[in-house]
């Protein structure tokens, strides 16, 4: 099915993000099981499934709509050097991810893709209500019980 350039503009530009954010959780993962953190490393990991997972829907749904996805261009990734900034550049980027989600979808209604929105509405409801909403409260923890009691309970 031929789908409308700007749509797949759009999710060209929605992969940089996700394939970004893959590389990110991939190496926080990796970062957090070096340092004996297994909890972390189990979540993030899973996190990094979970992105692997957005990213073949939209280069699925490029395909579907005759276009070629692009898997050399990548948002820039931000690796932490500690535990809260790591997991405040994931928030970040959750953040973000979201955002342009959102402004996809704007677009997909406009141009009358109700299937790429409803794709991308559920890639949505993971970023809001799971993965950011895990980050903010692994922050919201460090901030009641202290760094140091966070950390011993992520062994």
């Amino acid at each position: 099915m031929q789908g409308k350039q700007r749509v797949i503009d759009a999710l060209n530009k929605l992969l940089a993000g996700e394939l970004a954010a893959m590389d990110q959780y991939f190496v926080h993962s990796e970062m957090y099981d070096d340092w004996g953190l297994s909890k972390l490393y189990e979540r993030i990991s899973h996190e990094f499934d979970d992105e692997k997972g957005h990213a073949k829907a939209i280069i699925s749904r490029i395909l579907f709509l005759e276009g070629t996805p692009d898997l050399v261009t990548r948002d820039t990734i931000h690796v932490g050097k500690d535990v809260p900034e790591m997991l405040r550049n994931d928030l970040n980027t959750e953040y973000s991810v979201a955002q342009n989600l959102k402004d996809v979808i704007k677009l997909c209604e406009d141009e009358q893709d109700y299937q790429t929105r409803e794709m991308l509405r559920q890639q949505l409801e993971d970023t809001e209500e799971d993965h950011a909403y895990w980050l903010e409260k692994q922050l919201g923890l460090i901030d009641k019980i202290g760094l140091k009691n966070y950390l011993q309970s992520q062994m």
